[in-house]
Parts: structure tokens; C-alpha cells; sequence
């Protein structure tokens, strides 16, 4: 073998050697950053998102929205990241206003973005948690929202109906 092959493989090596590996996503329902026990149950019984209601935001159950295209969705605002996903699925719930903010978390039955959507503009996640292999429950995201109406959006899921659940975080 000639001194420059023997060179151009071990600087391949030394390459792929110092490469960072890509992190495998948490398994099991024990690798979420904080309990979720309560929304894994929600989710796992979800009843259909009654259509056009505006949710009250501390029920603590759990709704399945039945997705559509996001051409056709209406959602109030794009989402902020576009769908891996093709076809695109999207949806959204509406959730009442309440009498003070506070800090919730949207759990999801599986992975898919999701926007919170208050006075026309989106609102910033301040925690996110995620793990495979838990059943009924994939993700969860932290908001702090205000008192006024606001929606959680969804898209980019992988079938065409999710379980949503929204709950007062510590």
C-alpha cells in the first residue's frame, strides 16, 4: 500500500474518530425531565377536541385532534418551523382565557411541533422534554402563558390524529 493511501485512510479515521456522535433521543417512560404520569394517563384516554370550543385550560384532560393538511388547516399562524413530513398534518385547539398567567406544559402522544399562539403572536418555550418507547406520550413543552384566550398548534405529526394535553407545570 503506497504512503499516501495508508496517509489519506488514517486522516479519514482520525476524522470519523473525532466526529461527534449523534445523540440517541431517551427510551422510556422513566427519561422524561419531569413527571409526566398523569398526562401519559390523559393522553392514553384523549376524547375527540370538540370543534370550534374554547377549551378550559385547567381541565386537565385530554383531547385528539383530528390533523389536516396544513394547506388546509387554518392555522392562526404558520407554524414556526416548517414540516419534516410529507404530507404536512396540522391542527389546533383553542383554550379560554383565564384569570392570571401561569406556566403549563403541552404534552403530546407523539412527536410533532408545537406552537403556542396568544394575541397574534407566538409564545416561547421555557422547557422541553421528549423520550420514545413511552406509550401514549412522546413530548412535552413548557409555556408560560398569559390570562388571554390562546391556541396550541400542532404540526408536522406522523398520522393524522394526535392526543393533546394541557396542564399547569410546577
Amino acid at each position: 500500500m503506497s504512503s499516501a493511501r495508508t496517509l489519506l485512510i488514517a486522516a479519514s479515521l482520525l476524522a470519523l474518530a473525532g466526529a461527534p456522535a449523534r445523540a440517541a433521543e431517551p427510551s422510556g417512560c422513566n427519561k422524561f425531565a419531569w413527571p409526566l404520569t398523569a398526562e401519559q394517563q390523559e393522553l392514553g384516554a384523549a376524547k375527540p377536541a370538540p370543534a370550534d370550543a374554547e377549551i378550559d385550560r385547567n381541565a386537565g384532560k385530554a383531547l385528539t385532534l383530528a390533523l389536516q393538511p396544513l394547506a388546509s388547516a387554518k392555522l392562526p399562524l404558520e407554524p414556526e418551523r416548517r414540516p419534516k413530513t410529507t404530507p404536512a398534518l396540522a391542527g389546533f385547539v383553542r383554550f379560554a382565557a383565564a384569570g392570571a398567567s401561569g406556566l403549563y406544559k403541552v404534552s403530546l402522544s407523539e412527536g410533532a411541533w408545537i406552537d403556542v399562539v396568544q394575541d397574534g403572536k407566538r409564545l416561547k418555550p421555557t422547557a422541553f422534554t421528549g423520550a420514545t418507547d413511552c406509550p401514549n406520550i412522546r413530548k412535552s413543552v413548557k409555556f408560560e402563558i398569559g390570562a388571554a384566550p390562546f391556541v396550541v398548534q400542532v404540526s408536522g405529526a406522523p398520522s393524522d390524529h394526535i392526543g393533546v394535553v394541557l396542564t399547569p407545570a410546577q
